[in-house]
C-alpha cells in the first residue's frame, strides 16, 4: 500500500471522503486538502515529493484498473482512491517531475460523486447488487466474412499501434485474433450472460472476462498486459474488438462452452 509519509492522516482521509459522498461542496473539501499540501511542501524534500506524488498517481491508476475488472471493491482502497484523486492535482510539481499538467486536473465533482456512490454500494461482497447497463456502441448490417474481418482487425492494429515497440508483432496479432478471444468466449459468466441476458449485460460480463484473461497473461506476456493496463487507447480498442468477435459470433438460443463458434479464431 501507499506510504503516506504523514502528508495526510487517516482522519483527514475519512473526513474528506465522508463530506464528499455526503454531497459537500468543494469549499468544504479544500481546507483539508490545503493542509495536506502544506505538509507536502514544508516537510518533504524534492526527492520525497517526487516519490510521494509518483506513488499516489500509480495507486490511482492501478486501483482504477483493478476496480474495472474485479467483481467487488475494497472499501479502504476505494476511499483512498477518492481522496488521492482530489489531492494529487493540488500538489505542486517538483522540479524534477515531468510537467505533464492536465493529466489529473480538476474533477467534475457531481458526475464523479455519482460514480463513487455507486461503487460504495458494491463494497459488501455478501450483498446482492445490480449494476446499471453501460452504454455500448454497435451497428447493424450483415456480418463481414470472417477472413476479411480478421484482416481488418490486423490492419487496424497496425495502423493504430504499429509504432509500439512490440518484441514479436506477429505473436501479438495472433493472440489478439485467436487466443484472447477464445479464452474470453470460454468464460462461464460471459457465456451465461450471452445466453440469458441482453447485449448490454453481456458486455459487462465480457469486460470482466477480458480483464481476467489479460491478468492471467501477466506471467507469460508482460508486454501485452502492460499496454492493456497503461495504454487507455489500446485497452479500449482491444475491448471493443474482442467483444465484436465473441458476441457477434454467438449462436442464438444458447452458449458454446468450448468456444468453437470462433472458428478461425481458435
Amino acid at each position: 500500500m501507499l506510504d503516506a509519509y504523514e502528508v495526510y492522516t487517516s482522519s483527514q482521509l475519512e473526513d474528506l471522503v465522508g463530506l464528499y459522498l455526503g454531497g459537500a461542496d468543494r469549499d468544504r473539501l479544500d481546507p483539508i486538502l490545503d493542509a495536506c499540501v502544506a505538509v507536502y511542501k514544508d516537510q518533504l524534500d524534492e526527492d520525497g515529493q517526487v516519490d510521494f506524488k509518483g506513488k499516489a498517481k500509480a495507486f490511482v491508476r492501478a486501483y482504477d484498473f483493478l476496480a474495472s475488472i474485479l467483481p467487488y471493491t475494497n472499501a479502504d482502497w476505494e476511499r483512498r482512491s477518492i481522496f488521492l484523486n482530489f489531492l494529487v492535482p493540488k500538489l505542486p510539481a517538483p522540479v524534477d517531475e515531468d510537467l505533464s499538467k492536465g493529466i489529473l486536473e480538476a474533477i467534475d465533482m457531481d458526475s464523479y460523486r455519482v460514480e463513487k456512490l455507486a461503487a460504495v454500494k458494491l463494497e459488501l461482497a455478501d450483498t446482492d447488487a445490480e449494476i446499471e447497463p453501460v452504454p455500448t456502441t454497435g451497428g447493424g448490417g450483415a456480418p463481414e466474412p470472417e477472413l476479411d474481418r480478421l484482416s481488418n482487425i490486423i490492419a487496424a492494429f497496425n495502423d493504430q499501434f504499429g509504432s509500439v515497440a512490440w518484441s514479436d508483432t506477429d505473436r501479438v496479432q495472433g493472440m489478439i485474433t485467436g487466443e484472447i478471444p477464445a479464452r474470453v468466449a470460454a468464460d462461464g459468466a460471459y457465456q451465461n450472460a450471452k445466453a440469458n441476458s441482453d447485449k448490454q449485460n453481456a458486455r459487462i460480463e465480457h469486460d470482466k472476462a477480458l480483464g481476467r484473461v489479460m491478468t492471467a497473461l501477466l506471467k507469460d506476456d508482460t508486454e501485452l498486459f502492460k499496454q492493456f493496463s497503461d495504454n487507455e487507447s489500446f485497452r479500449r480498442w482491444l475491448t471493443d474488438t474482442v467483444f465484436a468477435l465473441t458476441y457477434s459470433t454467438a449462436p442464438s438460443g444458447g452458449n458454446n462452452p468450448d468456444g468453437h463458434q470462433l472458428g478461425l479464431l481458435r
